[in-house]
């Protein structure tokens, strides 16, 4: 499981910061939608998704030719505590805040079934 020196060192980059902060807000994002929304390339938004995985922040299943990224349900509780209090932080963010808007007008989104979705 995560421990508080992996988790700072995962979130210490701000794309993967940035991923975090939209799973906070959404759910579950493909990596499609990780990349519309921050603007950047597939190559390095799987890389950055692929290192929060290998330290167990997030979990991504197989859907068809997706793959949808979540935060760990099985966060600590001081992680979730943090991940809060960084959500809440980075409220009223200019660039945090774009990538919701730029997210929230991505044409033809990947539908995902209500079963899959949850909050922490």
């Amino acid at each position: 499981m995560i421990t508080p020196e992996l988790l700072l060192k995962c979130l210490v980059d701000e794309t993967r910061l940035r991923c975090v902060h939209l799973l906070m807000r959404e759910n579950e994002l493909c990596v499609c939608e990780f990349g519309f929304a921050l603007s950047e390339v597939q190559p390095k938004i799987s890389r950055h998704l692929a290192t929060l995985r290998e330290h167990q922040l997030v979990l991504d299943r197989r859907a068809g030719q997706w793959v949808y990224y979540r935060l760990h349900p099985e966060l600590p509780a001081w992680a979730l505590e943090l991940l809060r209090a960084l959500d809440a932080g980075l409220k009223g963010s200019e660039r945090h805040e774009a990538d919701h808007l730029r997210l929230r007008e991505m044409p033809d989104r990947p539908s995902r079934c209500a079963a899959s979705q949850f909050t922490i």
